[in-house]
């Protein structure tokens, strides 16, 4: 009886372990990736300044830019600094256009991303760079919600199950 008692001692203590540790995990704040409509209302076509609009937004990890544009004149390339600089599509990085006028392409690393529109439309300001940095939560994190880009914990129901499997197992 002594052995029965302290195993189930040790399993009562591993037990609390991984509720606390999975209440502490739980705690950790994450965000939902946003979808940057570039242009804005404006939307992409020349004769808009897509700088100033860039400085406007904060691009995170995990986030997404949605183009929309006449398929039929424009297009979307994403370049290296030294083609955006100089409105050039030769060796462009990647052809984001497909087809529809409604195109996305996903931030997956903190860097600077330049896309432009070729034809000569970069020359009329289709053209914009964006700035993508990491998100850091703020210092108090709230609970994590689900949907979240960044899923960093254990869902609270998840957490709730394993606390009525252990009231059920002791009581």
């Amino acid at each position: 009886m002594t052995m029965r008692r302290s195993g189930g001692v040790v399993w009562l203590n591993t037990v609390v372990a991984v509720i606390v540790t999975a209440a502490m995990l739980t705690g950790v704040m994450c965000r939902n990736p946003v979808r940057h409509l570039v242009g804005g209302k404006e939307r992409w076509k020349p004769n808009f300044n897509y700088t100033d609009w860039s400085r406007q937004q904060v691009f995170y990890v995990g986030d997404w830019l949605y183009f929309v544009y006449d398929k039929h004149l424009f297009n979307v390339l994403e370049v290296n600094e030294t083609s955006y600089s100089n409105c050039t599509d030769q060796g462009f990085i990647f052809n984001i256009t497909r087809g529809a006028g409604r195109d996305v392409f996903e931030l997956t690393q903190p860097k600077p991303y330049y896309f432009l529109a070729s034809g000569g439309y970069c020359y009329n300001g289709m053209k914009v760079a964006v700035n993508v940095v990491e998100f850091v939560p703020a210092p108090q994190p709230s609970p994590a919600t689900s949907g979240c880009y960044m899923i960093i914990g254990i869902n609270p129901l998840i957490l709730s199950i394993i606390i009525a499997a252990v009231w059920a197992i002791f009581v």
